[in-house]
Order: C-alpha cells, then sequence, then structure tokens
C-alpha cells in the first residue's frame, strides 16, 4: 500500500489530552479543526515541523491572549500513519522554548524504544 492511500490519524498520547482537554471550548474546536485538516492531507501554518528538531511537528493555535502548541511526531505504521501528539504549552511569544523541542524528542525516543520492545 502505497503512502498516499495510507489514512493519517492523530492520536494524543495522555499529556496531550490532559493539555487538549484543559482548553477552552474555542481552543479545543480550533485544535479539532487543524487535525481534521492534517488527516484530511491538508498543510498550512496549522501544522509545520520545528526548524532544529529531530522530526518532532507542532499544531499551532492562538487567540488574542497567547499561543498554543501541541507538539507531535509521525510514526508510519502498516496499515495508517499516526501522528502522536507528546505534549503541549501555552506561551505568550511566538517563539518556541529550546526545553519543550527536547521533552518532546525525548517522548518521541521513548515510544520508539517501547514500540521497537513489543516487535
Amino acid at each position: 500500500m502505497s503512502n498516499l492511500k495510507k489514512p493519517i490519524k492523530v492520536r494524543l498520547l495522555k499529556e496531550a489530552e490532559d493539555y487538549f482537554l484543559a482548553q477552552n471550548e474555542k481552543v479545543q474546536r480550533k485544535f479539532l479543526l487543524a487535525f481534521d485538516k492534517t488527516e484530511a492531507r491538508s498543510k498550512g501554518k496549522w501544522f509545520e515541523k520545528l526548524k532544529g528538531s529531530d522530526g518532532i511537528y507542532e499544531f499551532r493555535q492562538s487567540d488574542h491572549q497567547k499561543f498554543y502548541r501541541v507538539f507531535a511526531f509521525w510514526d508510519s505504521e502498516e496499515r495508517e500513519t499516526l501522528i502522536i501528539a507528546t505534549h503541549g504549552f501555552d506561551k505568550k511569544s511566538n517563539k518556541t522554548p529550546l526545553k519543550e523541542i527536547k521533552k518532546a524528542e525525548k517522548i518521541k525516543n521513548k515510544y520508539f524504544e517501547a514500540k521497537n520492545k513489543k516487535s
């Protein structure tokens, strides 16, 4: 099966899900729309790769008060391609702290280590 035919699914790990559920309904709707667009293979500023990271992407949302970010990475399964969301955080500027990128990379590495032990 070619990659273009494989469905894309966004999955939230516990920390990302907790962050998402802590947001107000308006921010949750914005993230859900971004997840849906990404699963439909649309590209846009709502989901972009972070420069200088090891395969970390971020879902980006904002309102008049602050910026909301959910970090994620890709996992190509046999039947579907997963986008695994690691965690989220709020910020007041548009600059992404390096410690948050490193945290996402660490979660990604643990995810694949655990997955490889199962196979």
